[in-house]
């Protein structure tokens, strides 16, 4: 008995100890899910949720002219979570009700499968439970707006489980025109150009939103309540005009492709504002193409024969020289110490006065006068050239600009050869951009601008800072002004000068300098046979609008590589298309001509009711079948019918035919920024009526 007891008392114990246990995982397992439940499953989301930033939408560049040269778009990747509350609910009737139209809706819209396909593919998602399903990536925004009113998906996110996730990609709408100048922002990639310069402008500021992360580490929106909306950026307005870039890029790339040329590129300034009105940089590929690959523009090289014209300024301003001093050419060929100069193009001239050796672009005439002039005192010819900036960068607004080389007296690179190189462009580095400042101030009444693309900054459709034209300096004094332009205009006009031949025929006034450099490459140094040719000018020279710079380095032993016969001809284009392009036109076009009501045809538009008062007042008998405020009025038989005009918010409207009130009524009620050009009627638009347009875009219309 003892025995029975003590067994017993021990398994009652056993079972008592066991029984107080699970009394205490029951309460605390109570206490843990009642009492901190809250706290641990926020614990729990925590480790799952997280606050992520949302891009902004980058602001769009655009042309002065109103064209859009860098903009971003959206793009959807589209998913369904098919764990949605709409999806589940009655054993997923909605689901099983709307597959097989969604299918082929899906099929129809894609036209990358077939809709059993795409019903096969919906099927497995929604057997699997998947909550964050990807049905498909990289959707345009067209097809994103298609998609929203399929069957199922037009139920909304909570009832059909369809998530949207946007991105939006950087487009350049016109590709090669002045790529490298714009640039390409680019994700994990180093930005370049005008979308690096004013990147803090562009990006606006980041968003937030609440994801939670599930399988696979794929962010899914929690809450839209959580969101913070991003700060869109801002739009820039450029000085870049897309005509006269797509002329300048075209008239480059041609003659690089005829030359076979290594690369080039080609600045056209507007005079009086320094406005870079056209940037092209070509480059020749490994596979023979060209492309924008570089900014050659802003890249400092030994500019040759176009430097002259410093060399010119220095000696006119210190009255060394008139432009009738004599000076030896002796044939084209001098020695000075132990070195040999020549002139590019043989001329076999002797005594000549100075203009005429800068007409003949002689490397003798020039080398003879700096040394004859500023040997004892070297110094004073290179203040001149720090005088006229060229031992600075330009300032433009445009990351990527390198610093130019002037040598100076006294320095381990100077020796008793430098000062007769540097005169006619050798032994200085100095950027295309550099050349072409210097010839603009000559253009400009002596007055060096500063070279600049940005012309405004825009937030939804509103101007909120306008860049002003700068002054830098004023090169030189007018007598020294007026005898640059004389050896300016003498190269094009006067009969041997280097680019007579090339302008003889022009109609037009054109001032400028050629320039042939023999260019050093590698170890090769100047026995690789290569030439930059070069031409820089204004135009008319009579009343300058335009200074233009082209550079263009050829390849090595190239049958022609003269300026006037390489970079010359490109110019030429340039300056032909451009005089054309803003000639005064004739006086019968510049007034719309009146028709009467007998006329076989007439088109006028407006709002209705200003056409049915006239209408009314001059007796003319209508029929009004318009149904909107805006109409447009033709004849039909003896009457004038009025039919209506839609406008839509999204797409842009007809304008020809308005007067410049309702045109802006229109334009302006879409959010558009308007910059008219003439007078009268609207006769053409900028945006194509039918294309999509967005809140601060840009439109230029054009009135008879």
């Amino acid at each position: 008995m003892e025995i029975k007891k003590d067994i017993l008392w021990r398994v009652y114990l056993c079972f008592l100890a066991m029984a107080i246990i699970c009394a205490f995982v029951v309460g605390k397992a109570f206490y843990i899910q009642q009492v901190q439940g809250a706290y641990w499953r926020s614990t729990s989301d925590s480790m799952h949720t997280r606050i992520e930033e949302v891009d902004a939408e980058r602001g769009t560049i655009y042309s002065e002219d109103g064209q859009m040269l860098s903009t971003s778009i959206p793009q959807f990747d589209v998913y369904v979570d098919f764990k949605a509350d709409g999806l589940i609910q009655n054993n997923g009737k909605v689901f099983k009700d709307n597959v097989d139209s969604l299918s082929i809706c899906l099929a129809n819209l894609f036209k990358d499968k077939t809709a059993g396909e795409y019903k096969s593919l919906l099927n497995k998602g929604y057997k699997k439970g998947d909550r964050y399903f990807s049905l498909k990536k990289k959707v345009s925004f067209d097809q994103y707006q298609q998609l929203k009113q399929f069957p199922l998906v037009r139920l909304g996110k909570n009832k059909s489980g369809f998530i949207a996730e946007v991105q939006n990609i950087r487009l350049n709408p016109y590709q090669l025109l002045a790529f490298r100048t714009i640039g390409l922002e680019r994700q994990n990639a180093q930005k370049v150009g005008l979308e690096q310069t004013y990147d803090t402008l562009l990006k606006g500021t980041a968003g937030k939103r609440l994801v939670r992360y599930i399988s696979g580490g794929v962010a899914v929106p929690v809450n839209e309540d959580y969101d913070i909306e991003p700060k869109n950026g801002k739009d820039i307005v450029t000085t870049l005009d897309s005509r006269i870039q797509e002329i300048t890029e075209n008239a480059l790339m041609k003659e690089m492709v005829q030359n076979e040329a290594t690369h080039g590129c080609v600045i056209v300034m507007e005079v009086k504002t320094g406005k870079i009105k056209a940037i092209a940089n070509l480059g020749r590929q490994s596979n023979g193409n060209y492309w924008e690959d570089f900014n050659y523009a802003m890249t400092p090289t030994e500019p040759g024969s176009t430097f002259k014209l410093a060399t010119m300024i220095s000696l006119l301003e210190d009255k060394k020289i008139t432009l009738n001093s004599n000076v030896n050419l002796e044939g084209g060929v001098w020695q000075i110490n132990g070195r040999t100069v020549y002139d590019a193009e043989k001329h076999g001239q002797f005594n000549v006065p100075v203009k005429r050796a800068f007409e003949l672009s002689s490397n003798v005439g020039m080398a003879k006068l700096a040394v004859a002039n500023y040997s004892s005192k070297p110094s004073q010819f290179v203040n001149h050239l720090k005088a006229l900036h060229l031992d600075s960068a330009t300032g433009i607004d445009l990351y990527g600009e390198r610093p130019p080389f002037i040598d100076r007296p006294g320095s381990r690179y100077w020796s008793a050869t430098t000062l007769p190189w540097m005169a006619f462009g050798y032994n200085v580095l100095i950027t295309p951009l550099h050349t072409c400042m210097l010839y603009n101030a000559v253009a400009n009444n002596g007055v060096m601008m500063k070279p600049y693309l940005l012309d405004e900054v825009m937030q939804e459709g509103n101007i909120i800072k306008q860049t002003q034209p700068v002054a830098i300096e004023k090169i030189c004094d007018s007598v020294t002004l007026q005898q640059l332009k004389e050896c300016l205009v003498g190269v094009c006009t006067e009969k041997g000068a280097t680019a007579y031949n090339l302008f003889k025929n022009t109609s037009y006034p054109v001032a400028g300098k050629t320039g042939t450099a023999l260019v050093a490459e590698g170890r090769n140094g100047y026995g690789a046979g290569i030439y930059q040719s070069t031409f820089v000018g204004y135009f008319p020279a009579d009343n300058p609008q335009y200074t233009c710079a082209v550079v263009i380095v050829n390849k090595p032993h190239a049958a022609v590589f003269y300026g006037a016969s390489v970079a010359g001809p490109v110019f030429k284009e340039i300056s032909d298309r451009l005089v054309t392009l803003n000639a005064p036109q004739p006086d019968s076009v510049k007034y719309a001509t009146v028709k009467s009501i007998d006329s076989s045809s007439y088109s006028y538009s407006g709002f209705k009711t200003d056409i049915k008062s006239i209408l009314t007042t001059i007796n003319i008998p209508y029929w009004d079948s318009a149904k909107t405020q805006l109409a447009k009025m033709n004849k039909q038989e003896s009457r004038a019918l009025l039919s209506s005009i839609n406008v839509s918010s999204k797409t842009m409207p007809v304008l020809n035919g308005l007067g410049l009130k309702d045109a802006l009524y229109i334009c302006e009620n879409a959010g558009l920024v308007v910059k008219v050009n003439g007078v009268g009627k609207v006769v053409s638009q900028s945006i194509n009526a039918g294309s999509p347009i967005a809140k601060g875009q840009q439109i230029k219309i054009e009135l008879n």
